[in-house]
């Protein structure tokens, strides 16, 4: 059984039928524009081969078949192929990673079907669709207007016209219509649908918002940068070690092959590409804990977080509106129930109260019904509601106390409720008389009331009265309710002037704190994150929240503080314990600018068109994804899809591990890397034979280390990454420690296969090159364990935890084993077969590896313990 409970019967249509849906579907499909076509698996594939380096391998592999070198070539051919499959098999990941963030990014739409308010997906509007709109709606199609109020739409992205425009059910030629790609600034519409996807007026010249942006990250870019830089070093130590082997009477191919590889071994051009894989992956990591990366930049930006900047309602409270208390002149009510559930009941005295037993507290259940626009709707057991949770209340409030429904055609007109004037009016029709009915905070209300609503009908609002009201209100604000004040007057139609109010009385609405943001803001604190709560509500109101979750009793500013404040003033305010009341969305850009000012990395949370500016301006913008609107969304970094402050600190966490992940990776990647390149060129500076053919080089840095690194980029959160402080937003990625890290780990592994290359060489050239080949490719993945975290022994986080890693050393070793023992391989690698004694040789060489890392840090952080705390 379904039924419907609605403060206005604003339907002027059922809408479009299931059946008429399946119809129309085949012929209109869907609503969006058609996307830049994927790339393919033969194109993701294709594209490993695009490197400059690879193609330059390319050429060499060619010149090798041309001088008759086969086995060479072939070698190389093989090589590529197989770094390209493994490259492929990461690339398509991430692909298909992106692709299912970006379906996720999918707009909504409230539609009337089957008689019916729904939410759908904005893709499934069909022509002849119902469609509602309210402020910070985008519009999903081109739709003409059949009722509408006070509505003003920003059309820039279509027309390019930076000022709102007004509509109306009534004008002529496109003011009548409201167009995809655009939004409502202000009010509230209804109307048809006319045209969808490609057929929109956008669909010709815009692209679809809310996908992911394409755009490299501050980190990939950096990581560029990098590489180009050793990519030049690389160039140029290639061609110094050419002409050294010149110089001794090397071959000029072995040579040429030689110095290409180690320019190979030595720029880590992969890393730009394992950066994008992995900062893709953890944006679906994200997404699993409810936080909807729009950009891959918020992915590394989170981690370095200094401070948030929260609304109360909703993100540190459950977004569940329980109106609990009624105050009028004469007595005050408590009202059962919670949620928006309409089965409790007004008492006074423990009594039930219905609208007809008092005239005072029907008045006041009927505006709070007028000014609304929520839907209660109840299918089978549960009740959803649709709209404003305040709104929502007030709904269900009116259905405890048995009030009359309103209709559509008692509606005259409206001034919608900002959050710049704080108040919602609405010229009704009430019988035989026109009223205008009034709701918002109470002390916008209060000063423009001057009479109060008894019994015996309107009295002058005394100062006693007016005494009573405010204390009333102070009680309800200082337990942590949200207060609002309705009031109504007699009217003339288009009497729409907010004065001479008869007050009605005041309603104090529940909104609990949620459960986990307690934890969340101890974490975050000791994470050194601060967190500025910045509401609308009242400055009682907002500290009585603040206590209740665990932010203290920082100082209140208040909006009007703020508009006398300049810029260096507010700055200063911001350096201590503060939080903010009776906000408007102006005063967050502010707030944003002060806090960066003073060197603070901010994440700043929005839900309403006049969020926009600030969500942008903030290091990143986070939107809620159930309350905000579509404007407040476009203009984020990330959505909230559960709009739960906890799910913020989550998100800063996982950014930390992905900054951290990219560290270790590079910092490993480089330290295999330097290894080769000293073993190469001390050997070259010795005059031995060469330690490592052209081929064993390409098989260490193309086949295995890329899967490792992406591997070691999958390492779960460190216990104590949360209680570290904020990076700096500059911090660089390897720094003095990661340089001498290199040098340290380069240098012993270099040392160690020398040492095997030179002890076996007395037993042939073969022999010695397939041992250190195979030393110097177990000593970069052994190590591998030293660099899974930077500051904790590998103890502490498990050896097994990162199975991805697991995986992947055992896939390296078994590949190395494959290169040893199997004939096509040795024949293209030119290695020979190993005794248990050189693998046993190896094995103890690589100990070092972990133990001596691990040693290190365990007495690091065994000394940081003993430190006396200040």
């Amino acid at each position: 059984m379904k039924t419907r409970v609605t403060a206005l019967d604003r339907q002027s249509s059922d809408g479009l039928t299931s059946d008429q849906i399946e119809k129309m579907r085949g012929q209109y499909g869907w609503n969006e524009l058609p996307r830049p076509p994927l790339p393919g698996p033969l194109g993701v594939f294709l594209r490993q081969f695009r490197g400059t380096l690879v193609l330059i391998l390319v050429i060499a592999a060619a010149i090798a078949f041309f001088l008759g070198e086969r086995v060479d070539a072939l070698a190389i051919g093989l090589v590529l192929i197989l770094n390209a499959v493994i490259g492929f098999v990461q690339e398509w990941r991430a692909e298909t990673a992106l692709d299912a963030l970006r379906s996720m990014l999918s707009p909504t739409a409230i539609v009337v079907r089957d008689g019916r308010e729904q939410e759908i997906a904005a893709r499934e509007l069909l022509p002849g669709d119902l469609v509602i709109l309210a402020t910070g709606a985008a519009v999903p199609a081109d739709i003409w207007i059949t009722a509408a109020t006070n509505v003003s739409v920003d059309e820039s992205a279509l027309t390019g016209e930076s000022l709102p425009v007004e509509k109306s059910e009534n004008a002529e030629g496109d003011d009548s219509r409201i167009f995809a790609g655009t939004a409502l600034v202000k009010g509230r519409a209804q109307g048809l649908v006319t045209a969808t996807g490609q057929a929109t007026q956008f669909g010709n010249i815009a692209r679809l918002t809310g996908q992911l942006s394409e755009k490299r990250t501050n980190l990939q870019r950096r990581l560029g940068r990098l590489a180009q830089k050793i990519g030049i070093g690389a160039i140029a130590i290639a061609g110094v070690v050419v002409a050294i082997g010149m110089a001794v009477g090397r071959p000029l191919f072995e040579m040429f092959m030689t110095g290409l590889s180690l320019a190979v071994a030595m720029v880590p051009e992969g890393l730009p590409a394992v950066v994008t894989i992995t900062l893709a992956l953890g944006a679906s990591a994200m997404a699993r804990k409810k936080a909807l990366a729009r950009r891959l930049q918020a992915v590394e930006t989170l981690g370095a977080a200094s401070v948030i900047c929260t609304d109360k309602t909703g993100t540190l409270t459950e977004n569940q509106m329980t109106a609990t208390e009624v105050w009028t002149a004469e007595r005050t009510y408590v009202v059962t129930g919670e949620g928006y559930d309409p089965t409790g009941r007004i008492e006074t005295d423990r009594q039930p109260v219905r609208a007809g037993d008092d005239p005072v507290l029907a008045a006041l259940l009927k505006t709070g019904l007028v000014c609304n626009h929520a839907v209660l709707q109840k299918d089978g057991p549960a009740w959803q509601m649709i709209g404003e949770p305040t709104e929502g209340a007030l709904v269900t409030l009116a259905f405890k106390g048995w009030s009359p429904p309103i209709h559509q055609a008692e509606r005259l007109a409206e001034n919608p409720f900002s959050s710049e004037r704080k108040r919602m009016s609405v010229l009704a029709q009430d019988g035989e008389a026109v009223r205008l009915f009034v709701k918002g905070a109470p002390e916008t209300i209060l000063e423009r009331c001057t009479d109060v609503m008894t019994g015996a009908g309107p009295q002058p609002l005394d100062g006693t009265t007016r005494d009573a009201a405010l204390q009333s209100y102070a009680r309800m604000a200082g337990r942590g309710l949200r207060v609002l004040a309705l009031a109504v007057r007699n009217a003339a139609p288009g009497d729409m002037a907010e004065e001479r109010l008869s007050f009605l009385g005041l309603v104090g609405m529940i909104d609990p704190p949620r459960v986990e943001v307690k934890a969340a803001l101890d974490l975050a604190r000791a994470s050194g994150i601060r967190v500025v709560m910045i509401t609308g509500d009242g400055a009682v109101t907002a500290s009585a929240i603040a206590c209740q979750i665990g932010l203290g009793t920082p100082d209140v500013i208040e909006g009007a503080e703020i508009d006398g404040l300049d810029d260096e003033e507010l700055a200063a305010r911001l350096t201590g314990d503060v939080l903010f009341a009776r906000t408007r969305p102006e005063h967050k850009l502010r707030i944003v600018k002060a806090l960066q000012t003073n060197g603070k990395i901010v994440a700043m949370t929005g839900d309403g068109v006049n969020d926009a500016p600030a969500l942008k301006q903030a290091d990143i913008g986070i939107a809620m994804g159930i309350r905000g609107t579509e404007v407040s969304k476009s203009a984020a970094d990330l959505i909230l899809l559960d709009d739960n402050f906890s799910t913020i600190v989550k998100a800063i966490g996982e950014g930390r591990r992905q900054f951290e992940n990219v560290r270790k990776f590079v910092r490993y990647l480089l330290s295999s890397n330097a290894g080769e390149v000293i073993a190469i060129v001390v050997n070259l500076l010795i005059g031995g034979p060469l330690i490592f053919l052209a081929t064993q080089i390409l098989w260490m840095n193309l086949v295995t280390d890329g899967v490792t690194a992406v591997a070691l980029g999958l390492e779960k959160e460190e216990p104590d990454l949360m209680d570290r402080p904020p990076r700096a937003a500059d911090e660089p990625i390897l720094g003095m420690n990661g340089l001498a890290l290199i040098v340290l780990f380069g240098s012993y592994t270099a040392a160690a296969s020398l040492w095997i290359f030179y002890s076996l060489l007395p037993f042939g050239a073969d022999l010695a090159r397939t041992a250190a080949f195979t030393a110097m490719l177990v000593f970069e993945k052994v190590s591998v364990f030293a660099f899974r975290s930077l500051r904790r022994p590998v103890t502490s986080i498990g050896w097994l935890s990162n199975r991805v890693l697991i995986i992947a050393f055992s896939v390296s070793l078994c590949l190395q084993v494959a290169a040893v023992y199997w004939a096509p391989l040795q024949a293209l690698l030119k290695t020979v077969p190993l005794s248990l004694e050189h693998w046993t040789t190896i094995g103890l060489l690589a100990l070092p590896l972990i133990v001596v890392p691990e040693l290190v840090k365990a007495v690091a952080i065994r000394r940081k313990s003993q430190r006396p705390h200040s």
